[in-house]
C-alpha cells in the first residue's frame, strides 16, 4: 500500500489489540463460523494463522471440547510434539487447572530408542507417553508420525488420551495420519489437509484453558 504514514497506524495496547483482532475476525467471518464452543478455538486459530480456511478445515469430533475441559478440570497433562508447542502453551492457566505441560522430543532416551529401532523421535516421544499412565492431552503440530503412533496404540488398545489435537503442517503423511486419527473414537481436534503448526497446536491448548477458566473469551 502506497501513501501509509505513522498517522494511519492505530495506537493500541497488547489487549486493545487482541480485542479489535476479534472484532475483526467477527465482522470479516459473518455466520460462518458456529455459535457454539468451537467458535472461541476457531477464532483463535484464525487470529494466530491470519488464516479463515480454518473455519473450515478445523474439525471437531462430537463432544470434543467439553471432553477436553473436563479433563482439564481433573488436572490433565497436556504432552506436545515439539518444544515450539511447549513454549506456546500458556503454563499459568494450565497449572491453575492443576496440569503440567511436558515434551520429550530432546529426551536422551527417546533419541537412543528412536535411533536403535530405526524410528523417528516423535514415534517414540508417544510410547514414553503412555507409559506415564495418566489422563492426557496429545497435542501434535509437526509430526505425522506421531499421529500414525498415537493411532496404532489406540487400535492396540494400549493408550487412550483424553483428546488428540491433530494439526501437523506438511506434504508427507500429513493429511492420511490426520484421517487416521479422525476415524478412532477418541475425542479430536483436527485440521484436515495440510495446515497447521505448532503455533496452531499451542493456540487450541491456550483455547481450551482460557474457555475453561474465562480469563480471555
Amino acid at each position: 500500500m502506497e501513501g501509509i504514514t505513522l498517522n494511519d497506524i492505530e495506537r493500541l495496547g497488547p489487549m486493545e489489540i487482541e480485542r479489535r483482532s476479534f472484532e475483526i475476525i467477527s465482522e470479516e467471518a459473518g455466520s460462518r463460523i458456529p455459535e457454539d464452543e468451537r467458535a472461541m478455538i476457531i477464532k483463535r486459530v484464525i487470529h494466530t494463522s491470519a488464516d479463515f480456511e480454518y473455519i473450515d478445515n478445523l474439525c471437531f469430533s462430537e463432544g470434543a471440547v467439553k471432553r477436553a475441559q473436563e479433563a482439564l478440570r481433573n488436572g490433565a497433562w497436556i504432552v506436545t510434539d515439539t518444544t515450539m508447542a511447549l513454549s506456546g502453551i500458556n503454563k499459568k492457566s494450565l497449572k491453575l487447572a492443576g496440569g503440567e505441560a511436558h515434551c520429550f522430543i530432546g529426551d536422551e532416551d527417546v533419541a537412543e530408542e528412536a535411533k536403535r529401532l530405526g524410528v523417528t523421535r516423535a514415534s517414540v516421544c508417544v510410547d514414553k507417553a503412555a507409559r506415564l499412565g495418566r489422563p492426557l492431552i496429545y497435542a501434535v503440530g509437526n509430526a505425522p508420525t506421531a499421529l500414525i503412533r498415537l493411532y496404532e496404540l489406540i487400535q492396540e488398545g494400549t493408550f487412550r488420551p483424553e483428546l488428540i489435537i491433530g494439526v501437523p503442517v506438511g506434504f508427507v503423511n500429513v493429511v492420511q495420519s490426520k484421517e487416521l486419527i479422525m476415524q478412532t473414537d477418541v475425542p479430536y481436534i483436527v485440521a484436515r489437509g495440510r495446515k497447521g503448526g505448532s503455533n496452531v497446536a499451542a493456540c487450541i491448548c491456550n483455547a481450551l484453558l482460557y474457555q475453561l477458566d474465562g480469563s480471555r473469551g
